[in-house]
């Protein structure tokens, strides 16, 4: 927890820092109560700083020694205000020797250099390297690091750090050590180190430079067996981003450590990631398909990071998003690829649109809703938000739908070319891709600076005579926390036309003739004209969600029911399924609000009857075709919101397709069936998804043979995928049977963190789960807050995916709430601020919920330690 008091951080205020550091070297005298930290710096003034003063950061620490150019430093020649150390008027060049003291075994925020179960690990990223030594911890000082481990030999048989191990050996005293050096030029942030009892999977990796690297995953001993798909994982990632972007391996070796005591997924350090284990240990056994899918991407991501966040870093922490958005595109490009289909990558693209609208557009109309580049922050953990990823990657996105495929590698080229291994920002990645391109960019900024999610609606004309179609699109974005007032983003918005006959129609003029056209809308009002339509046409618009709006276009049942049977953009398609089925649901939930009769319309059940059973479309797309939109998509879209009412009418449709379609359910639930060995590929993995998504809506109106079914596949399920979903479907049923399975899943997999983990969290989001029952659950022997993963399996799963028991008219999920917040805070304040968002928008519900809501956020805010992460939470909560 930060010592210091809150403190508003502005963009604007950027100052180049007055030291550089060229070199580091660091010793480790490893032990977990009383850690010795020795370092030595060689910095020189930076010429582009006017100030004339050291300034290094450091938070929890013991200084021993301070010594400058080989003289001892005392309390009169440096001050220490809050977290910094301040050395006035320095000489141009300085050595600089800190020795320091940590204790990691008390570090239970897992930020800097921690103990978990026994072992050293690291965390530094965003300002985690302050809690190790004293340094001028930001992003913008890179230096080389040679880094002395020293440990028990017996107790921290491994000793790994970033780049390239030199040297290692005996020392008295059952001791050994191990010297590392990394060649490349890197931030503080990206340091790593870890000490512990481990083994690896290792292989030896041909690059297409003809080199060879070792590649290692390391875990605790009895999970090798579950590193197989991380390192499979790695290789693909590793020749994907040669052949892709022309990016190499710049290392003799890349090692993955999995650690089970983590606040993110992962982090990219250099040459050294550290995993949450959750993204590295996989078989069939304790791993569903959406492991497996999840192990893929964040080995990806945390491997693309090597060039984009490594060798290019950020210059500052408002342009995290120049690394993250940048390297989450580069890791959705990478899943799609991998694939190989196109109906495959659609299905890709769809589950991110589905993220979005899930957790970005919210987050954009909260509170903390914030540009893409924050203008401020108080903590900046608390900017690891979706905003700077999944949104970032759209803006990413956007700008290859602008420039073109080719035209987007040509950027990158000269992104590289300009900037390897330093510190830059946003803009200076626009403008490569605006210089390699010969693109006017200037207006794309706005999508960095501009919070808020732009709303674009759509209005069309059809000329029979002159066989023209014309569509104006007019654009807006919502006030959001400091900005009353937005201009016009520039916006691409891919569009086509479709005939009776379900076919694109060619577009001329605007269209340029192909069948799909990418419009730049650029003003608050433009209309976009087409050529040679000999028939009024069903506009397809935004296709592939080619830019992160809300499209507003009044489309009838008819039109969206032509769409979701033809169009040939299946993102598209997938949509006018989702509008067909949203304008029902919110029917309903007005319907359940008022006490009136609730009825589901055969033209949409017909629609599904036909997506469920049309062979001729991958599984994978009819599973997601058939997913309803969720409860927080739903709440979205009401002025005030009811979560009871949300929740009664989405099971009242799904019961309905339950019973309706309960012939064809069962004759795709055993048309897709995968027998013999496991296999996570896409095919084995759609076909899965969509047997289980039919015994989830046989499920959710449950008969004996419904009950029967589930049972069965639980009994019998070859891997973890059937086996959770037969276990949700018995859970969510009220089943009789539902306890004993629960019992035997957990004597079955109660060595095995993830699957309990899994437990946890599949009877957190059950729908007849209470607060006094998730409280009965926290005093299970294998719960503990001090989990991260654990925590989250549990009281994030209740907080977030079980709204209807969460918002319990009581208030009783509240007080829970509140709690919680609190007592993470004291253990872990990335974790509880995390928590502290589930209710940022309380001001949308019912006035009753809202009086609960706010006397649970002020509870928290009293508290008289409160960290800076979760106050600036509250604090904005409740001022917005």
């Amino acid at each position: 927890m930060r010592s210091d008091t809150s403190q508003t951080i502005y963009r604007n205020d950027y100052t180049p820092p007055a030291y550089l550091v060229d070199t580091v070297e660091l010793g480790f005298d490893l032990d977990p109560a009383r850690t010795i930290v020795a370092s030595r710096l060689t910095m020189r003034r930076n010429p582009d700083s006017e100030r004339a003063e050291i300034e290094l950061y450091g938070e929890n620490l013991e200084l021993v020694a301070l010594r400058m150019n080989g003289k001892p430093l005392g309390k009169r020649d440096y001050r220490i205000d809050g977290n910094l150390l301040r050395i006035a008027n320095p000489p141009q060049d300085v050595t600089l020797e800190i020795e320091t003291i940590t204790a990691p075994e008390k570090n239970t925020t897992l930020n800097g250099l921690y103990v978990s179960n026994g072992s050293f690990f690291t965390q530094c990223e965003a300002e985690g390297f302050r809690n190790i030594t004293y340094f001028p911890d930001r992003p913008d000082v890179m230096a080389k690091f040679t880094v002395m481990l020293r440990a028990d030999k017996q107790k921290y048989p491994v000793l790994l750090s970033n780049g390239n191990l030199i040297e290692e050996g005996e020392l008295d005293d059952g001791r050994h050590f191990a010297k590392w050096e990394d060649p490349f030029k890197k931030p503080s942030y990206l340091f790593a180190l870890v000490a512990a009892q481990l083994v690896c999977q290792e292989e030896t990796f041909r690059l297409k430079d003809g080199r060879d690297a070792l590649l290692q995953v390391w875990v605790e001993e009895g999970n090798l067996d579950k590193t197989d798909y991380a390192m499979q994982s790695l290789k693909n990632s590793i020749r994907w981003d040669e052949e892709r972007f022309g990016l190499e391996l710049d290392l003799d070796r890349f090692m993955i450590v999995a650690v089970g005591d983590f606040n993110m997924g992962a982090m990219e350090n250099k040459g050294l990631n550290i995993f949450n284990t959750k993204f590295v240990l996989a078989n069939p056994r304790v791993a569903t398909d959406v492991d497996y899918a999840g192990i893929e991407a964040v080995v990806g991501h945390e491997y693309f990071h090597n060039w984009t966040g490594n060798r290019v870093t950020c210059r500052d922490w408002f342009q995290l998003s120049l690394k993250e958005g940048l390297t989450v595109f580069r890791d959705q490009e990478f899943s799609a690829d991998m694939i190989g289909t196109a109906s495959g990558r659609a299905v890709t693209r769809i589950e991110q649109v589905r993220t979005l609208r899930q957790a970005q557009f919210p987050e954009d109309a909260g509170p903390m809703a914030h540009p893409v580049r924050p203008d401020s922050f108080v903590e900046i953990n608390n900017f690891y938000t979706v905003t700077v990823y999944e949104k970032g990657a759209e803006v990413v996105r956007m700008l290859q739908t602008l420039v073109g495929r080719d035209g987007f590698r040509k950027g990158m080229d000269l992104y590289f070319e300009r900037h390897d291994g330093q510190a830059v920002t946003c803009d200076d990645f626009r403008n490569a891709m605006a210089d390699a391109n010969q693109r006017d960019l200037i207006l794309f900024e706005r999508w960095y600076s501009q919070a808020g999610t732009p709303i674009v609606k759509a209005r069309t004309q059809y000329d029979a005579d002159a066989k023209t179609y014309s569509i104006t699109f007019t654009q807006s974005c919502p006030a959001t926390p400091g900005q009353p007032k937005k201009l016009p983003f520039h916006i691409p918005i891919a569009v086509g036309l479709l005939g009776a006959d379900g076919r694109d129609m060619p577009l001329g003029q605007d269209g340029a003739n192909g069948s799909t056209a990418v419009l730049e809308l650029t003003e608050e009002t433009q209309t976009f004209n087409f050529t040679g339509v000999g028939e009024q046409p069903t506009p397809s618009i935004l296709r592939d969600f080619s830019a992160p709006v809300v499209l507003e276009y009044d489309y009838t049942d008819l039109e969206l029911l032509h769409l979701f049977s033809h169009d040939s953009d299946p993102v598209n398609r997938w949509e006018a399924g989702q509008r067909l089925a949203m304008q029902r649901l919110l029917r309903l939930t007005s319907a359940v609000a008022s006490g009136g009769k609730l009825e589901l319309d055969a033209t949409f059940i017909d629609a599904m009857r036909k997506i469920l059973t049309d062979d001729g479309l991958d599984p994978s797309f009819r599973e997601q075709a058939l997913l309803l939109p969720s409860e927080t998509m739903m709440a979205e879209q009401m002025s005030v919101v009811n979560p009871q009412a949300i929740n009664a009418a989405r099971q009242f449709v799904r019961a309905t397709i339950g019973t309706t379609l309960r012939t064809e359910l069962m004759q795709q639930y055993l048309a897709n069936m995968t027998p013999g060995e496991y296999s996570p590929d896409a095919l084995s993995a759609g076909r899965r998804g969509l047997k289980n998504l039919a015994l989830s809506y046989l499920a959710a109106a449950p008969d004996a043979d419904a009950i029967e079914l589930a049972q069965a596949q639980f009994d019998n399920a070859g891997n973890m995928t059937d086996r959770v979903a037969a276990l949700i479907g018995l859970i969510h049923a009220g089943a009789d049977s539902a306890a004993p399975a629960l019992q035997a899943f957990y004597a079955d997999f109660e060595k095995e963190a993830l699957v309990v983990d899994k437990w946890f969290a599949m009877q957190a989001a059950a729908p007849a789960t209470t607060v006094k029952a998730v409280r009965e659950l926290m005093k299970h022997r294998a719960f503990t807050l001090k989990n991260p993963n654990r925590a989250r399996s549990l009281i994030f799963s209740f907080c977030g995916a079980n709204p209807a028991q969460f918002h319990a008219p009581d208030g009783s999920g509240y007080a829970f709430w509140a709690e919680q917040v609190i007592a993470l805070d004291a253990l872990n304040p990335q974790v509880a601020s995390r928590l502290a968002r589930s209710l940022d928008r309380w001001r949308r519900y019912a006035p009753a919920l809202q009086g609960q809501m706010k006397k649970a956020l002020q509870k928290v805010a009293g508290g008289k330690k409160l960290s800076n992460d979760v106050r600036e939470v509250i604090s904005k909560a409740l001022a917005n």
